[in-house]
């Protein structure tokens, strides 16, 4: 992963991190619970960013390299891996 997508990733995920500290105080103070909904969503959006991302850079620097190498066991598992990734990614 490139300096740039990692500091990305880590000022997303703090930002997140505070998010979910909100939600908490939010459920402690008895907040809206569609407030709270809102809330739960917009920082499932900001992990899918992070997500997203990483997954570009990955598929970008990793992937890139792996798919033009000649060793076709490597290429099959980070096709693999991609694939499981995206599986994972569809069991919501």
């Amino acid at each position: 992963m490139d300096d740039k997508t990692r500091t990305d990733a880590i000022h997303r995920l703090k930002s997140v991190a505070g998010h979910v500290n909100g939600i908490v105080r939010m459920l402690e103070d008895d907040r809206y619970c569609i407030d709270v909904i809102k809330q739960i969503q917009a920082t499932q959006t900001a992990l899918s960013r992070v997500s997203e991302g990483i997954l570009d850079s990955h598929l970008r620097t990793c992937v890139t390299t792996a798919i033009q190498d000649a060793d076709r066991q490597e290429r099959e598992r980070m096709l693999d891996e991609i694939t499981e990734v995206f599986r994972f990614t569809g069991k919501g």
